[in-house]
């Protein structure tokens, strides 16, 4: 190749490079791994060692055009190791900046090293020579360059830090949120997650400029995590264009290590896997044996397909209760806020003593809402009276003066009926162990109705789960019905029809 030629080709990939974000990443050299591992300050990174894949010039794309977009939102999950986050949170960056001035990032992860990490790879790919021969005249301004907070001579600027670390007196256009979640004991840490969450909305979302935008990139950890906060109820791996929780459209992007749902981003069919020349069979292998690790980093979701404690797909579906006696309790999971926060439910639950089916338990209903109180205690009542006086109804019981009133208050509203309370003992775990035992032997049945999914998800994602009130009222309703079992009286005559 004459060196006219080699000059005209290196000017069209220099204008590819500044046209799309995919030509830029194929233009640049895409920082790696540091030089040296064991230097955290070390400002010289491995040029990347895989070749620009599909999914990688996918999430490119996504990127500039969440950015585009007035307040635009987009979610990124992919397994550890998909290069999610050197396309998304570095190359992304530093591409959007060169290219539209004053442009304002902020980068933030689950702690400050990390981000400051990201931030140092992201300069890098400033100081490149490449970089001005795609964005000329646009360098690093000399007296802001720090690795985790440095401005462009365009008026760009970036800022790394911890996603609980203050981000205060900065202004964004744009929000990179990176793995908001460090790891297994963070993602079940109640705690944690709720300090993470108050972050995004009172610290990081109320810095974003008007019409500002936002991009999580994560592996899924947690149902509850910050994403699942987000996603809708029901969401099962699903990416395109969805209505959150939030009342924003979301532009997801979910690809699972092996294909299972029918809107993969790539086109995959089921069973495909991700990334197969990069990532080996015997890669995935490993994971698949602990399936709370394959369901949530592989798959993206956070719950195995057969259950922690509960496989509620042992559970046989009925269309109608079976003929006989049936002891019934309802169970109920008593909350008190109106349209938010935690759900009062209230499984019903018999033990059948007679018929094809004796010895069997069966959860018949399931009443659940966000109520507040005055709400909540009508529909307890009403409740109750719809069941009959042939069902008891359970009560937990608050520890103090105030739980004491409580009850007292519930049993007024109900005289006559069988009425049972008291205060919960030991944790949820423990206290459902008796009824997931009898569940996953195939020991309970379930009447068909259009409560069935979100009671059996809930039962699927137990202890992990972003909601536990199904579980917490019908392990009161089932251990009520152990400890009331020796009153129940079998006709004789029926037993000798038995022998």
């Amino acid at each position: 190749m004459t060196l006219l030629a080699q000059a005209a080709q290196e000017m069209l990939r220099r204008r590819e490079a500044a046209a799309s974000a995919v030509g830029f990443a194929e233009y640049i050299d895409v920082p790696g791994r540091p030089v040296d591992d064991d230097d955290e300050d070390i400002e010289t990174f491995r040029v990347i060692e895989t070749k620009l894949a599909a999914h990688h010039k996918m999430i490119l794309d996504a990127t500039e055009a969440c950015f585009l977009k007035p307040y635009g939102r987009t979610m990124i999950f992919m397994p550890p190791g998909s290069a999610k986050s050197t396309y998304a949170s570095v190359v992304g960056p530093s591409y959007l900046m060169g290219k539209y001035p004053r442009t304002r990032c902020g980068l933030f992860s689950y702690g400050g090293t990390l981000a400051k990490k990201f931030g140092r790879r992201t300069r890098s790919v400033v100081k490149q020579r490449k970089y001005q021969h795609v964005f000329p005249e646009v360098e690093l301004s000399a007296d802001s360059s720090a690795a985790n907070e440095f401005t462009l001579t365009n008026g760009s600027e970036y800022m790394a830090a911890g996603i609980l670390g203050a981000a205060t007196g900065n202004r964004f256009n744009m929000l990179f949120i990176d793995d908001p979640i460090k790891g297994r004991e963070d993602a079940d840490s109640q705690t944690i997650r709720d300090k993470t969450w108050d972050a995004y909305e009172d610290d990081l979302k109320t810095r974003l400029v008007p019409g500002g935008s936002i991009v999580i990139i994560q592996t899924r950890w947690h149902e509850d995590d910050l994403s699942g906060r987000i996603l809708p109820e029901g969401w099962n791996g699903e990416s395109g264009e969805i209505l959150c929780k939030d009342g924003n459209v979301w532009t997801v992007l979910c690809l699972q290590a092996e294909c299972q749902t029918d809107s993969d981003p790539l086109g995959r069919a089921r069973g495909e896997m991700l990334w197969p020349e990069w990532f080996t069979p015997e890669h995935w292998a490993q994971f698949r044996g602990n399936s709370r690790t394959w369901g949530a980093l592989c798959q993206q979701l956070p719950r195995p397909a057969d259950g922690n404690l509960f496989k509620p797909d042992m559970m046989e579906v009925i269309d109608a209760i079976p003929a006989g006696r049936i002891t019934w309790v309802r169970g109920w999971d008593a909350a008190a806020t109106e349209g938010g926060g935690d759900y009062t439910a209230a499984p019903k639950i018999g033990r059948i003593s007679s018929g094809p089916y004796d010895g069997y338990f069966i959860v018949a209903d399931v009443v659940r809402g966000q109520w507040g109180p005055d709400k909540r205690d009508k529909i307890m009542k009403n409740t109750a009276i719809a069941d009959g006086r042939q069902c008891f109804q359970d009560y937990p019981q608050d520890p103090g003066a105030a739980g004491k009133s409580q009850v007292t208050q519930w049993v007024k509203n109900l005289p006559g009926y069988p009425i049972k309370f008291g205060p919960e003992s030991g944790d949820k775990e423990t206290r459902a162990s008796p009824f997931a035992a009898q569940v996953n032997v195939g020991n309970v049945l379930l009447l068909r109705g259009d409560w069935n999914v979100k009671y059996k998800e809930e039962l699927r994602s137990f202890p992990s789960g972003t909601y536990d009130d199904q579980v917490d009222g019908s392990s009161r309703a089932f251990n009520r019905l152990l400890e009331i079992a020796g009153k129940i009286t079998i006709n004789p005559n029926l037993l000798k029809r038995r022998r």
